[in-house]
Order: C-alpha cells, then structure tokens, then sequence
C-alpha cells in the first residue's frame, strides 16, 4: 500500500472539494497546491484566479507569490487588482474562495496579521492583502491549515478575515449574503460547520487519526458528528499528481529547469 504524509493527505483532500465548474480565488501555499492538483486531476476546466489580476491561470509549478510571473504567462487573461476585485470578486463572479490562515477560531475566523498584542506583537504575520474581501465576496470558503494548539485558538488575537464572527446568523446580522466557511481540511481531519451554531465539527477523520489526537491539537472543545467518518485514502494517481507538481516546483525554484 502507498504511503502518504499527513500534509499530502490533507492536499489531495482539501483538491477533492473542487470541481470543473469553480472559479476559485487561490490564496498561496496550501490553497495553491491543493487548487492546481484539481486542475491538473479531476477538475481540468477550473478557473483559477489569483489576487494579481491573473484569470484562468494554469501554472506549471507552484508561485511563491501571487506576483510571479509564471501566474501571469499561463493565464487566460491578466486584469487589473481594482477590476479584480471590483468587477470580479465583489461582482459575486467568484464561487469559492481558498485561504490559509495563521490562527482560526471555531467560527471560522481567521487571524493572519499579528500574534500577540496588534501594538506590541510577538510575532508581526504577512497581512490580509486581499483575504478579507475574498472571506465576504465569494460564494463559499475553503480553508486549509496543519492543526496546532497555537494555529487553532479559543479566540483569535486579531480578526484578519471574518468567517462566521459569534456564530449563528452574524454574518446575515451585518448584512453579509455568502456563505463564509463551509469547509475546513487540516492534516488530522476535515470540519464542516454545524448548519446552527456554525461552529467546526469534526465529519471526518484522516487515516490513523484518533479524537484524542485531534483535540489535543486544538485550542476548543472539538466537537465530533454523530456519524463520524473515515478520509479516503490518496490514490496512487492523486499521489502522483501532487509529488510531480511539488517537484517541479522545486527544481524551478532551487534555479533548475522544470521538467
């Protein structure tokens, strides 16, 4: 049987949540692989948009920013950010939306802009660049994160991109009409928000994964579904797909050629 890592297995999961007929707004990292995957496996006519204006894009290997020029030179067509996010994200043209996240509250609130006090920070993080209108403009968010008790916390130490704020209707209560977070893949489990309270619960556990091993990685009280199931395992071709890109990505990056 092949074996897989825990961040495979949450790439390949996270890339099976997408399908041909999404325009999705690519965050990069995480997001970015488990995005191409699909692209380059199951869902060949998806529409990747990433934040440079770049629409239709079909990289060979992975950016390291959304300024790369790789985006750009296999793009359907590159626009400009104001029209990007006017014309297209906030114009309701984008379906789903995939972001990484520094630390995430069970509402689906992301943080990815300061650990610690905003004024006096431990740890100062990228920012939002375009995070939060992408967390309120598209139809739906997918978010992707390696589960740590110091990346999924009690309360978050700043609201970068709002998710489901306190729970329940809030997002309706501030006149917010997308849904907002309806998935979640870590390397342990996938989460799905209960259709209520919209807090994360547990459907679904990776391969070898326990709830023990999922709550003490993180920062709540974990909830689990009542009818508790198991991740498909990788497939040997989703498997190769995902370690190809990733090569590639690397002898690009490292200064080699591609092959």
């Amino acid at each position: 049987m092949t074996t897989f890592t825990p961040t495979e297995m949450m790439t390949i999961a996270a890339a099976r949540a997408l399908d041909s007929r999404d325009v999705c707004f690519v965050g990069i990292g995480a997001p970015s692989a488990a995005c191409n995957v699909a692209r380059l496996s199951h869902a060949p006519d998806i529409t990747l948009i990433y934040e440079s204006g770049t629409i239709g894009t079909a990289p060979e290997v992975l950016p390291l920013s959304i300024g790369d020029g790789e985006l750009c030179e296999t793009a359907v067509s590159t626009v400009s950010v104001p029209e990007m996010f006017r014309y297209w994200l906030q114009g309701g043209r984008v379906s789903v939306g995939f972001l990484g996240a520094a630390q995430i509250d069970k509402f689906g609130n992301i943080n990815t802009t300061v650990i610690g006090d905003y004024h006096n920070p431990k740890v100062r993080l990228p920012g939002g660049g375009g995070a939060p209108e992408i967390a309120t403009s598209c139809g739906q968010i997918y978010i992707t994160l390696k589960q740590a008790t110091r990346a999924m916390v009690e309360k978050i130490d700043f609201f970068t991109s709002f998710g489901h704020g306190e729970g329940g209707d809030h997002r309706q209560r501030l006149g917010i009409t997308t849904m907002g977070p309806t998935l979640l893949i870590t390397d342990l489990a996938i989460w799905k928000p209960d259709p209520k309270t919209k807090e994360f619960t547990v459907v679904s556990l990776h391969k070898g994964v326990t709830r023990q091993m999922v709550q003490e990685t993180c920062g709540w009280t974990v909830r689990f579904a009542d009818d508790l199931g198991e991740t498909p395992q990788p497939s040997d071709l989703e498997l190769t797909t995902l370690r190809d890109l990733n090569e590639r990505t690397r002898i690009a990056h490292a200064g080699g050629k591609a092959a």
